[in-house]
């Protein structure tokens, strides 16, 4: 009898861990294949935290974010329908038994915010993260401990279906949001969002207020100084620079959209987020830039001429890297300058086109989906184009799962049928 209800317990404890792992697992793996041009930036950032900079400016940032978000949430399936039941349980200790010690070396060094894991979706400290993957190494060791009392919700017959079609879904859907745009923004500038109202800092709120810390060094020794402890010992050499946060405060969602005219160093801004259209051509490196629709944009710019709106394209690229666009793509419309990062989170596209209307996005395109000629037929207060057209989380989460489920019924529907035509014809054979 105690050992009948040890064994229930080992279950209940078992099968609790693995969809505690699995729901994990297939949110950050979905994240990061709904934006694998985030991720892509994340392992930008890690490289750069290691000193590997000749890593990060190259493909693998692409391939690492790629195999992160497919092999999680592979992982995350397997385990969800109790599938692989000894393949499943190893990756799993293995992505926690790399990824504790990690978010603890974040945490206490702090290199990087946030670890990225969930993307734009969830933002923790490192601290949390840490506190998070502390569990999910406790759940992984379970699991891999009792694998064989992960309760199957699928026939043998299946294993192989569902775990076929849950690699090459999530490999599509990657490549699918990295051509174009991801389905769900989790960013400060999704459609709808009126970038004035998130600039505001409500009146009376307190500030942030941080601190810069200078690094020198002498004699092989480094040193933390402040502003007010700077060395007058000129022997000691600067290292770096980092900036602590010392007090919290109110900071607004907004806070580093400034946009600058490259031709006079006019403060664009509020124009931009005032008028009533404006096109941005979103480009954090032109010499990076896909130029694949130049046609179509500078279409665009010329639409944009015959009916009076404001376009831009806005850029972190020097004024070379301008010049040399220009003559290349043929250009002709004007260009200002912003910051690169807050370029990065506005549009996962380089270029990506935005269309602002009195300060609010109410159009998002990537490079392989920009408006032609047969969509720009009239102006703007007359097509469908210029209005605010949102779709809600509730009908993109429904027809995602539509996306996965409904393909996985009909293929499992044939294999059935496939099956059960096998067994007759061995029958008759008999």
């Amino acid at each position: 009898m105690e050992n009948s209800c040890l064994n229930k317990v080992k279950i209940l404890w078992t099968n609790v861990c693995r969809f505690f792992l699995a729901s994990v697992f297939i949110f950050s793996g979905f994240i990061k294949a709904n934006d694998p041009m985030g991720t892509v930036f994340k392992v930008q950032d890690y490289f750069e935290a290691w000193r590997l900079l000749d890593w990060a400016q190259g493909f693998l940032p692409y391939v690492v974010a790629l195999v992160m978000g497919v092999v999680e949430f592979v992982v995350g399936t397997y385990l969800f329908f109790g599938i692989r039941r000894r393949v499943a349980p190893i990756l799993a200790l293995l992505l926690m038994s790399f990824m504790t010690p990690l978010t603890l070396w974040l945490a206490i060094d702090n290199p990087i915010s946030d670890c990225g894991c969930f993307g734009d979706a969830v933002i923790l400290s490192n601290w949390e993260t840490f506190i998070k993957n502390i569990f999910l190494l406790i759940a992984a060791i379970s699991v891999y401990k009792w694998n064989q009392m992960i309760v199957k919700l699928v026939s043998n017959q299946m294993d192989w279906l569902i775990a076929l079609y849950s690699t090459v879904f999530v490999i599509l859907f990657s490549i699918g949001s990295l051509h174009r745009l991801p389905i769900f923004d989790f960013r400060p500038y999704h459609l709808g969002s009126d970038i004035r109202e998130k600039m505001e800092i409500p009146e009376g709120a307190k500030l942030p207020v941080y601190e810069t810390v200078l690094i020198y060094e002498k004699e092989g020794v480094k040193k933390e100084f402040t502003i007010d402890t700077y060395p007058e010992d000129s022997s000691w050499v600067f290292v770096d620079s980092k900036t602590l946060l010392k007090e919290k405060g109110f900071v607004p969602e907004i806070s580093d959209f400034t946009i600058f005219s490259q031709e006079d160093g006019v403060d664009l801004t509020e124009n931009v987020l005032t008028e009533d259209y404006v096109f941005l051509l979103v480009s954090p490196w032109l010499e990076r830039a896909d130029d694949s629709g130049m046609d179509l944009i500078n279409e665009l710019y010329d639409y944009c001429q015959d009916h009076g709106y404001r376009f831009v394209c806005v850029t972190s690229s020097s004024d070379d890297a301008i010049a040399n666009w220009q003559d290349y793509t043929g250009a002709e419309y004007p260009f200002a300058t912003m910051d690169e990062i807050t370029l990065k989170t506005m549009i996962r596209s380089n270029p990506g086109l935005m269309l602002l209307k009195n300060g609010v996005v109410i159009g998002k395109w990537g490079v392989s989906s920009l408006p032609d000629e047969y969509q720009l037929t009239d102006s703007l207060d007359k097509m469908p184009m210029g209005q605010l057209m949102l779709t809600s989380v509730t009908h993109k989460i429904l027809r995602l799962l539509a996306w996965y489920f409904i393909p996985l019924l009909l293929f499992t529907f044939a294999d059935l049928l496939w099956l059960r035509r096998k067994s007759e014809q061995q029958k008759n054979k008999k």
